[in-house]
């Protein structure tokens, strides 16, 4: 079964929530998974790391109407050919794209047949990200954030944004500046919705607004996106025989 069509589809959801929903979640990791979860000195962001990790299999295995312990997640930096980080991707499924991101006991992740990002961050911002505005949004931006009635939350959309952007490929963590969004609505309602999705060249941005999680996220990709309303079921018959995996 496809659920999508091939749509872009993220989920949004607490850390428990996946977890939960996967009692065998650890089997479903590889062994390069494993070992870079381990290296988590704290349970909590340990805990985080899985659940994107899993949750991106859940969305891709809705995705592609098969069961999410026949998908192995990898990493490959283009620049260092390192298999520890890099853009995700699906072994042997070039044709299918996926993005994760992870935050304080929130998750997100997308699967598509087209190039996609998602980021989610939670919405009080700390010090040090606050402090980065100059280095990550424009001349337009910052004169918006100066006039704007909720500064850190114009800052906080416009972040999850452009992170969305590294992830596609579009820039780099160098370049945000130069990624000029102040012609989009800047979303800073509260309550939980999603806004959009909006054209910015070839794309298409969708922003996400979660009071009861307190976070903020963003899909961005060259597809029409959406956010499902739950994490993806998974299928008994497969969860119970997850065996771990080694590469």
């Amino acid at each position: 079964m496809t659920g999508t069509g091939g749509q872009p589809t993220a989920v949004v959801a607490g850390t428990d929530e996946v977890l939960g929903a996967v009692p065998a979640y650890e089997r479903l990791l590889t062994g390069v998974e494993r070992r870079r979860a381990g290296a988590f000195l704290t349970p909590a962001p340990r805990a985080d790391f899985i659940a994107a990790h899993v949750l991106v299999r859940l969305c891709a295995a809705r995705l592609l109407g098969r069961p999410a312990d026949s998908l192995v997640l990898e990493q490959r930096c283009p620049g260092c050919g390192s298999g520890e980080h890099g853009r995700p991707g699906l072994a042997g499924l070039p044709q299918v794209y996926v993005s994760l991101a992870h935050t304080t006991g929130v998750v997100a992740a997308v699967a598509g047949h087209e190039p996609v990002g998602v980021d989610v961050e939670r919405r009080t911002l700390p010090d040090s990200v606050r402090g980065a505005a100059g280095r990550v949004l424009s001349a337009a931006e910052r004169a918006a954030l100066r006039e704007h009635a909720e500064p850190d939350a114009y800052f906080l959309r416009q972040w999850v944004r452009k992170e969305c952007f590294v992830k596609l490929g579009r820039t780099t963590l160098g370049g945000l500046a130069a990624v000029d969004l102040s012609g989009l609505p800047d979303g800073s309602a509260g309550s939980s919705r999603h806004d959009g999705p909006y054209r910015h060249g070839d794309l298409y941005v969708l922003d996400h607004t979660d009071a009861r999680r307190d976070a903020v996220a963003a899909v961005v990709s060259t597809a029409r996106p959406r956010i499902g309303a739950a994490v993806p079921h998974v299928n008994p018959e497969h969860s119970a025989d997850l065996e771990p995996r080694s590469t």
